[in-house]
């Protein structure tokens, strides 16, 4: 029986160790921090919980709820009501549901009567010529009309990504989108033919997948599944090098203030690629290099909490989203209490806010106080608060969410082209393949598929 060792305890890293473990393999989690989850995180602190990573997932794969139920975490997980359906965009200050239905896209004021007819024409729009090269802007702006790409999409990468779309590529950060132009000729068309396709893989798309997070917060997920592992995963394990030995691979750790080896036949890396790349420096000098070209802007994740009793706004939605356009300093917020329990008290509001990503970088060099009098000053004016927070806390990424900026596609063929060459050796985790939780569960499966396949 070969030997795995998986680099990252995150959803990733997990998901691939459990499913590899249900099958007999010797697998072995090695993880830096002295708990599991990567960037899911969930604190609790005098009474209020909050989830400093990813707040909820999407219910997109039927390996989400198998693992819940295997895990025994269907006591504990829970689904956003249709509540969470109603999000908000902001323009000209003021907050506008964002239009699900078409009876509600013709009334609705967040976009003009010339951008509704504009996106009529969508299904008469021919196809890119360079859609490898093409950043969001510029596929949006093409097929949908200037407004539409301000008012709707910047907002939404902002939202997935703490992105730039006029950086991101369409083919590689939102693949489904590209492929629809690609294989049916239109987005409208793609929508509506691929839906039958979605259904025979028992696959849900994100707009209709369910949004799920749990009672004690996203981060009791991965914690679980590394406790069904038991000694399998190892914590507070720095791994310092992958190298070839022999026929296989060692990789070295330091654990307690000791350096320790693994052999092993098989090496799959979960990690984010900033850390990859001083692992396998060893092993290829250029793939460091196209570790080291993938951005990750930082992010400040705050989280606030007041009485009900001082917000104007009502309380009906998923939160809202902030175009670039409406020259604000935050991306926007979650309202985390609406959503799901356990958040905050009966009589109070939590809210979750996001700050900085690579639309502002710049928030690195700003003092917190300043920057969060700030924010707070912003939201408070959106939401009609006329008090004080009781509770507030954040958290600061440094190096947040991998952006699948335009020639992207070049960093996924030289990852493909040194698995060829170094045969063992897997490059997984969020930077390739989706951000999201849903895409990194799903992925492990196609993880899984390799390392049997050597």
């Amino acid at each position: 029986m070969k030997k795995i060792v998986i680099l990252g305890a995150g959803i990733s890293g997990l998901t691939t160790a459990y499913l590899l473990n249900q099958e007999g393999y010797d697998v072995t989690v090695l993880e830096k921090k002295n708990e599991a989850g990567g960037s899911m995180e969930s604190v609790v602190e005098k009474g209020y919980l909050f989830d400093r990573g990813p707040n909820s997932g999407l219910d997109t794969t039927p390996l989400i709820m198998q693992l819940v139920e295997e895990l025994g975490l269907q006591n504990e997980i829970v689904f956003a009501g249709k509540i969470g359906n109603k999000r908000y965009i902001l323009r000209n200050n003021q907050l506008h549901p964002l239009p699900m239905n078409p009876a509600a896209f013709l009334k609705t004021k967040l976009f003009s009567g010339r951008a509704k007819l504009r996106l009529f024409m969508e299904p008469f729009i021919g196809k890119s010529n360079d859609g490898y090269y093409q950043s969001i802007t510029e596929f949006v702006n093409r097929r949908l009309g200037r407004e539409f790409l301000d008012y709707a999409i910047n907002p939404f990468v902002a939202g997935v990504y703490a992105g730039n779309p006029q950086e991101l590529s369409v083919k590689s950060a939102f693949p489904k989108l590209y492929a629809l132009e690609e294989k049916y000729g239109g987005l409208i068309v793609g929508t509506i033919k691929s839906l039958r396709e979605r259904k025979s893989r028992a696959e849900k798309s994100k707009n209709s997948a369910k949004m799920f997070s749990f009672k004690s917060g996203m981060q009791i997920f991965p914690k679980a599944i590394a406790e069904s592992l038991g000694k399998r995963v190892i914590k507070s394990a720095e791994v310092v090098s992958v190298v070839k030995e022999n026929s296989g691979y060692r990789v070295t750790y330091n654990y307690a203030g000791t350096a320790h080896n693994i052999s092993c036949d098989i090496v799959l890396s979960t990690v984010p690629a900033y850390t990859a790349k001083d692992l396998f420096c060893f092993m290829d000098d250029n793939l460091a290099k196209h570790f080291e070209q993938i951005y990750y802007p930082p992010v400040v994740v705050l989280f606030l909490v007041y009485k009900k009793t001082i917000i104007g706004q009502p309380l009906d939605g998923f939160g809202f989203l902030i175009p670039s356009k409406e020259k604000k300093s935050f991306l926007g917020a979650i309202w985390s209490s609406v959503l799901f329990p356990n958040r905050s008290g009966d009589d109070e509001a939590a809210f979750t806010l996001f700050i900085g990503g690579a639309r502002n970088p710049e928030i690195e060099n700003i003092e917190k106080e300043i920057l969060f009098k700030k924010v707070r000053s912003e939201f408070e004016s959106l939401m009609d608060i006329s008090g004080e927070p009781v509770f507030m806390t954040y958290r600061y990424w440094p190096k947040s969410i991998p952006q699948y900026n335009i020639g992207y596609i070049e960093h996924e063929n030289y990852f493909d082209e040194f698995e060829k060459k170094n045969p063992g050796v897997i490059l997984g985790g969020n930077y390739r393949g989706g951000i999201s939780v849903g895409d990194c569960i799903k992925n492990s499966e196609i993880l899984v598929k390799k390392i049997k396949s050597l």
